[in-house]
């Protein structure tokens, strides 16, 4: 983790080099955000809630999600843009060298930009539970603790899941952004709000439901089931199989040449 920490500190030094093009695409990345929030908040202005979810209750449910995604497109940029190191030679370099593959393509690359985005779903969860009036306990707080974790360890999962795809095309196809853009804006929504198809799809394929929908219902007051609470840990099994089509995809890998 020492090497992930030292590539870490030399992207942002890197980026920083150009500060007036970072401090812009910083501000972009703050509107492009907040063209999300206001979509919910459009949304409300018609509708008092959504088959029971007021407000601010779906913006806990951004939040987490958003959560997430801006954490792996920040810290995980490397496993986000694979296709680019496969189609440049650069995964041919990685296989060489004695160290955890997958640790090496995630020094491959971080995105400091988006950290905006990170900053911005922190601040929209505050505003949230502010508004919500949650009657807080042991068990709410390991329950938003849990929700936050697993929504960065299900993203972390797809990018791998999407980069292991690009071992069998070369470059990653737009088919991979269904699972990882639409994803998030489908997850970004209560689940319980959608036909049931849509429903068992994003909690037995792609468990986002475990994520911030089971466990939300116990963080509202809406279910009392104790399980619910750990239900978000059942993303580290997902992560299992995840890993595993990774280094699959790996096996069969043949040079691009350079």
């Amino acid at each position: 983790m020492k090497i992930y920490f030292k590539s870490l500190a030399m992207h942002l030094k890197g980026e920083l080099e150009y500060r007036v093009n970072f401090i812009l695409s910083f501000l972009s990345q703050i509107l492009v955000f907040f063209t999300y929030y206001f979509i919910i908040i459009a949304l409300f202005a018609r509708f008092d809630n959504i088959k029971g979810f007021t407000l601010y209750e779906v913006l806990l449910c951004f939040s987490i999600i958003q959560f997430g995604f801006a954490f792996n497109e920040v810290f995980a940029r490397g496993i986000d843009k694979f296709d680019e190191l496969i189609i440049q030679g650069g995964f041919d370099r990685l296989l060489l060298r004695p160290k955890n593959i997958i640790l090496q393509v995630l020094c491959c690359d971080s995105d400091f930009v988006k950290a905006s985005q990170l900053i911005q779903s922190i601040i929209v969860l505050g505003i949230a539970v502010f508004h919500l009036n949650i009657k807080w306990s042991l068990l709410k707080i390991f329950t938003l603790i849990f929700m936050l974790f697993s929504s960065c360890i299900i993203f972390f999962g797809i990018f791998l899941v999407a980069a292991a795809y690009c071992f069998f095309t070369v470059q990653g196809l737009e088919v991979r952004n269904v699972f990882t853009d639409g994803g998030k804006h489908m997850a970004q929504y209560p689940i319980g709000i959608f036909q049931k198809g849509f429903v068992y799809f994003f909690t037995f394929i792609i468990p986002y439901a475990f994520v911030n929908y089971y466990p939300l219902l116990f963080f509202l007051g809406k279910k009392d089931n104790v399980l619910y609470v750990f239900s978000p840990l059942i993303v580290l099994i997902y992560l299992i199989p995840c890993i595993l089509i990774f280094y699959f995809g790996m096996k069969r890998y043949t040079s691009v040449g350079s």
